[in-house]
């Protein structure tokens, strides 16, 4: 018995280092659980900095459009333990928008570190309502301007824009009913309260299949292989796309150690067939860009949705 704690005490005190060096770091979430933007961060805090021999835990701090969470990256040390699930509304939509009060503005105060996925978006309705497709649901906006309605997350959401632009590019008259987030958004939509919303496919996933809400379109032309049936709005649109992504920003000053880092941690958990499958099964396409390419598609996204902001004349306040 003696020798058997011995050796048991021994093997604790060798583990010790190993467990020593194990880091936690923060991935903060700007939005409430159950919607694609927190199952993002929960992915990402699972399979991410066990690269680096980290333990991830995920921190949700919700309101602004994901800005109040981007606050509390962007306040603290650079050095690699506290990150942000940063989507494309809150990095590129919200800090364009005229009179909108910003915690923390992303095109000062933050840098992308690496994308992870881009989010096709979906066009749906309720199964029982009488939208039957997108040929029937334009003309029914024609037919009546001003009648319908649309749901978004928020004002300045990227499923507000989304449909401003679906309205500028159809010629469309609709009346805009936002939301505190996605899931409370669907709900009046499967109650006929509202027409019809365009969000990111992982929102939606679970009515989809379970026969709630219809799928009328994808917002862009590389479909999802879960719905290989279903047809892109640009079909009914010509040269009409949208879709968004999720990435990892950090703090301004992050230094080139830590974006090195967290960069290929990223690279080499997209190789784990596991979280490309759950990526996958979740509406999400994997895709790896290293520091500077992220960076290079956050500033191609803030110059056109800019333009989209300004000619739809949308405001934050």
């Amino acid at each position: 018995m003696r020798r058997t704690l011995l050796a048991a005490a021994a093997a604790a005190l060798l583990a010790l280092p190993a467990m020593a060096q194990e880091r936690t770091v923060r991935v903060i979430s700007g939005f409430a659980p159950g919607g694609a933007g927190d199952l993002m961060a929960r992915l990402i805090a699972e399979y991410v900095p066990p690269q680096m021999g980290a333990r991830g835990v995920v921190e949700n701090r919700t309101g602004a459009n994901g800005l109040i969470a981007a606050e509390v990256v962007a306040r603290g040390a650079p050095d690699g333990m506290t990150v942000l699930q940063c989507p494309m509304g809150s990095m590129t939509i919200t800090p364009n928008l005229p009179g909108a009060a910003l915690p923390v503005d992303p095109r000062t105060e933050m840098v992308g570190v690496a994308n992870v996925a881009l989010s096709t978006y979906a066009l749906v309705v309720a199964a029982r309502g009488p939208h039957q497709d997108v040929p029937g649901l334009l003309a029914a906006a024609r037919a009546r301007p001003g009648a319908l309605s649309y749901a978004s997350a928020g004002v300045g959401s990227a499923q507000h824009l989304s449909v401003e632009l679906l309205k500028a590019r159809a010629g469309l008259d609709i009346a805009h009913v936002p939301y505190r987030g996605a899931a409370i958004a669907v709900v009046d939509i499967l109650g006929g309260r509202v027409d019809f919303m365009i969000t990111n496919l992982g929102d939606v996933m679970r009515q989809i299949t379970g026969g709630e809400l219809r799928l009328l379109a994808l917002g862009d032309d590389a479909g999802s292989p879960l719905f290989p049936n279903a047809r892109p709005i640009s079909a009914f649109v010509p040269g009409l796309q949208m879709a968004g992504w999720f990435g990892i920003c950090g703090p301004r000053g992050m230094n080139e150690e830590s974006l090195a880092r967290w960069s290929e941690a990223t690279r080499k958990a997209l190789e784990n067939a596991t979280f490309r499958e759950r990526l996958l099964a979740n509406g999400l396409t994997p895709l790896f860009e290293d520091t500077r390419a992220f960076n290079a598609r956050i500033a191609a996204d803030l110059r056109s949705w800019g333009e989209v902001i300004r000619a739809a004349g949308v405001r934050g306040d």
